[in-house]
C-alpha cells in the first residue's frame, strides 16, 4: 500500500485523483487551501486550510503525512487557479497570482517531499500543466506563463533525478469538465472536455510500475469521454 499525496485535494479534479488511487489500494493525503473537505477520504488523511505558497507550511504538511501515513511514495502537484484577463484589464499583480497560485505551490510542495521521494524506491512525482500554455491565446497570458513554469519544473528535475528512482511528468489537459467550466461557457460542446476521472486514470498510470521509464515527458490529455 503507497502513501500518495494530492494537493489541491479538495477541488473537482484532486479529489477524482484521490478517489483514483484509493480504488488501486494507496492511501490518499489530500491537502487543500480551502478549510475543509466537502467528502469523505476513507483510510486517509485530510489537511486543510493550507497555505502552499509558504514554504514552512509545505513543509509542515509533508511531516505530518510522513508521520500519519508512513511515508510518501507519489505527489501529485493539481493546485492551482486560473483567470482569463487581457493585459488592458490586468497587469502583474495577476501574473503574479497566477505565478503563485500555479507554480509556487508545485514548487514548495515538491521541494517539500523530494528528500522522502529521493529515497523511496518507485516514486513518482505528477505535476497539472496545461494545454493551452504550449500556444497562448488572447487573454491567456499570466495563467499560460505560470504553467509553462510547471513544464519547465519538471523537465529540469527529471534530469536533476536521472540517478534516482523517482521521476516525476506531467499532464497538459485541455478544458476539464468542471461546474465552474461549464458556467463559464455555457454555449461550449461538453463532450470535448476532458472528463476529471479521466485524467486520474492517466496520472495513475505515471505513478505506476507500468511507467517506470517515462520522465521528464510533458503528456497531452485532451480528448472527451
Amino acid at each position: 500500500m503507497r502513501s500518495v499525496i494530492v494537493t489541491g485535494g479538495f477541488g473537482v479534479l484532486g479529489r477524482a485523483v484521490a478517489e483514483a488511487f484509493r480504488e488501486g489500494g494507496d492511501r490518499v493525503a489530500r491537502i487543500d487551501f480551502a478549510p475543509s473537505a466537502p467528502d469523505e477520504n476513507p483510510g486517509g488523511l485530510d489537511l486543510g486550510g493550507v497555505d502552499l505558497t509558504d514554504a514552512a507550511q509545505a513543509e509542515a504538511a509533508v511531516a505530518r503525512v510522513r508521520t500519519e501515513l508512513g511515508g510518501i511514495d507519489v505527489l501529485v502537484n493539481v493546485a492551482g487557479g486560473f483567470v482569463w484577463e487581457t493585459l488592458d484589464d490586468g497587469g502583474p499583480a495577476t501574473w503574479a497570482r497566477m505565478f503563485a497560485m500555479n507554480a509556487t505551490t508545485c514548487v514548495t510542495m515538491t521541494k517539500a517531499a523530494l528528500p522522502t521521494l529521493r529515497a523511496t524506491p518507485g516514486a513518482a512525482i505528477v505535476n497539472i500543466g496545461a494545454g493551452s500554455a504550449v500556444n497562448a491565446g488572447s487573454g491567456m497570458g499570466a495563467y499560460a506563463a505560470s504553467k509553462q513554469a510547471v513544464h519547465k519544473l519538471t523537465e529540469s528535475l527529471a534530469a536533476e533525478l536521472s540517478g534516482t528512482d523517482c521521476t516525476i511528468n506531467a499532464v497538459l489537459p485541455s478544458i476539464i469538465d468542471t461546474p465552474v467550466n461549464r458556467a463559464d461557457m455555457p454555449d461550449a460542446d461538453y463532450a470535448q472536455w476532458v472528463q476529471p476521472a479521466s485524467l486520474a486514470k492517466v496520472i495513475q498510470f505515471l505513478a505506476s510500475p507500468a511507467a517506470r521509464t517515462i520522465s521528464g515527458a510533458l503528456i497531452p490529455v485532451s480528448r472527451g469521454g
